[in-house]
C-alpha cells in the first residue's frame, strides 16, 4: 500500500517535470508570438521590396530615425552605426550600414538582435534586407560594413517623430 502511494507521487513528479520542460521549451516561440501581435520588445518587421515599393510616401512628414550599437557584454568587438540619425518620410525606402570588427584572433561568428523604441512604433518599423537576418561570419580581426534597408510605413502614430533603432551584437552561440 505505501509502495503504490510512492510510484503515485513518484508519477505526478515526473509528469509535472515533462510539463514544466514542455512549457518551459514553448516559452520562446510563445513570446515571439506575442511580440509580433502587439509590438512589445520593440520587434521590427519584414516586408519584401515590392511590398515597401508600394506604399505611397508621406511627403508632409520627417521622423528622426537614430542608430544605436551594443556589443554584449561577452563579445570582443567593435559594432557602430555608420551614420548615427536621419530625417525619414514614412513611406519611402532607406539603407544604412553598421560597422562590425572581430577584435579576437581567431574566426568568429556573430549575430545581432533588433529593438525599435517607442515600442508603439516597432510594428511600423518594417526591414527588406538586415545584416540581423543572418548570422555573420568574420575572420581574426577582420571588418564589414553590414546593410540595412528599412522603410516606415505610413501608418505610424503622427505623435511618433523619433524611432530609435538598437542592435545588440553578439558571439553566436551556434559556431559554424
Amino acid at each position: 500500500m505505501v509502495a503504490n502511494a510512492h510510484k503515485l507521487v513518484a508519477g505526478k513528479m515526473l509528469l509535472l517535470a515533462v510539463g514544466m520542460f514542455g512549457f518551459g521549451y514553448l516559452m520562446v516561440p510563445m513570446y515571439d508570438i506575442i511580440c509580433e501581435i502587439t509590438g512589445l520588445n520593440g520587434k521590427t518587421g519584414r516586408v519584401s521590396i515590392a511590398e515597401a515599393n508600394s506604399q505611397a510616401v508621406d511627403e508632409d512628414r520627417l521622423i528622426t530615425v537614430e542608430f544605436v550599437a551594443n556589443v554584449n557584454s561577452s563579445g570582443a568587438w567593435e559594432f557602430r552605426p555608420n551614420v548615427k540619425e536621419i530625417q525619414v518620410k514614412p513611406g519611402e525606402l532607406y539603407k544604412a550600414t553598421y560597422f562590425a570588427q572581430n577584435l579576437l584572433s581567431v574566426d568568429v561568428v556573430g549575430q545581432a538582435t533588433p529593438s525599435v523604441s517607442p515600442s508603439a512604433a516597432a510594428p511600423y518599423f518594417n526591414k527588406t534586407e538586415c545584416f540581423c537576418f543572418t548570422r555573420q561570419e568574420f575572420e581574426a580581426n577582420s571588418t564589414k560594413d553590414m546593410p540595412l534597408t528599412f522603410i516606415i510605413d505610413p501608418k505610424i502614430p503622427h505623435n511618433i517623430d523619433r524611432v530609435t533603432l538598437s542592435y545588440t551584437f553578439f558571439k553566436s552561440p551556434e559556431q559554424s
